[in-house]
């Protein structure tokens, strides 16, 4: 395989590294790619597995004798300290490469431009920055845990065509079809946590897993500052299929937590605001600690406007059904007060539409600064 340009050989490199999604978490999706002068393929490998041989590992593998002389491609930076693998910079330097082509700096503090410095300091010219932006948005969930210490967040609803998530009886059993709801299973199978409100809880009852199972089993976390999640609840029935975590306040009742205990939940108390409300910020920093990369929201409606109002939201992923549901009482993706005007610029950036079916899907980054 012979590549027309170095643009080409990256883009080959992201596609290998978003083979890794799902599997390598909290580590980073990496592609490599190993060339000759002539642009011709010698070998390509991703990180395939949390633990396991990092991209340039398993390029170089690939590539064998044939790396002597060649110049490497990878789509972040390569590591330079000893983790639960050997630093990547060492077996690039020992395979005698003689130019690497990094997309972005990896903005973890342990590496944080290490990396190219020590390629460098040995001889091998490093050049940086091709394809940065493709690179940085394939990592977005990584460079926001190893930067702001907390979870990449994604919220996900299906509505009617009349931007209803429910009927004004609650009743939101199925909104969207067998294929939304299947593109939905694969996306929590990638996940390393759902989360859900109380009400939520109360009104759907919901198992919250992947079916059938992904590369990944999720937390199902609950929001509830009182602690009401029941103990004969679906979540807490089949905690031996995947956990399920409880984030309440520090004024919970104590039998409530002990029951809850006793049934195997875990359970996380913070504090609350005027409204009684747990602080967004501080249940993020704390699912941060706990290494969770991707986060993904699936209600209700005053969640995800809290969370829209934190500034917490990341991503959006909204199915589209037709059906008309009316009624002023009924359910909406985003209550609360909601703003005064609408936006002059677009909330959503990178916005991708596509068939599920019978309904439209809808995904989109929030845009930032």
């Amino acid at each position: 395989m012979k590549f027309d340009s170095p643009t080409a050989v990256m883009q080959f490199a992201l596609q290998q590294a978003r083979q890794g999604i799902g599997y390598v978490e909290p580590n980073p999706a990496v592609g490599s790619v190993v060339v000759d002068n002539e642009l011709n393929l010698l070998g390509a490998g991703y990180h395939e597995k949390y633990g396991e041989a990092h991209a340039e590992i398993n390029a170089l593998r690939e590539a064998g004798a044939n790396a002597r002389g060649a110049i490497l491609y990878v789509t972040l930076e390569p590591c330079c300290h000893h983790g639960k693998t050997g630093p990547c910079t060492e077996a690039i330097l020992q395979a005698g490469i003689a130019k690497v082509i990094v997309a972005q700096e990896d903005p973890a503090d342990w590496v944080a431009g290490q990396g190219i410095a020590q390629l460098r300091a040995a001889g091998v010219p490093v050049e940086v920055g091709l394809l940065a932006e493709e690179a940085r948005e394939l990592n977005a969930p990584f460079i926001k845990l190893v930067t702001r210490k907390q979870p990449y967040v994604i919220a996900k609803w299906a509505m009617t065509w009349d931007g209803k998530l429910a009927t004004r009886t609650g009743s939101s059993q199925w909104i969207s079809g067998e294929e939304s709801r299947a593109v939905v299973h694969q996306l929590r199978g990638r996940m390393d946590g759902i989360l859900v409100g109380a009400g939520t809880v109360a009104t759907d009852d919901p198992l919250l897993t992947a079916r059938p199972s992904g590369p990944r089993v999720a937390t199902r976390i609950v929001i509830d500052s009182q602690a009401n999640l029941p103990v004969d609840s679906q979540l807490v029935k089949t905690i031996d299929q995947a956990p399920v975590l409880l984030c309440t306040s520090h004024s919970a009742p104590e039998h409530k937590l002990h029951c809850l205990r006793e049934a195997g939940v875990k359970l996380w108390q913070g504090t609350t605001n005027d409204s009684g409300r747990l602080d967004w910020n501080e249940v993020l920093t704390e699912l941060g600690r706990r290494q969770i990369t991707n986060l993904l929201v699936e209600g209700g409606g005053e969640i995800f406007a809290s969370l829209r109002e934190a500034d917490a939201l990341d991503e959006v992923h909204v199915f589209l059904a037709p059906k008309l549901v009316g009624g002023t009482e009924a359910v909406t993706p985003m209550e609360g007060t909601g703003l005064a005007t609408i936006p002059q610029q677009a909330d959503l950036v990178d916005v991708e539409v596509m068939r599920t079916g019978e309904d439209i899907y809808l995904k989109g980054r929030i845009r930032r600064a």
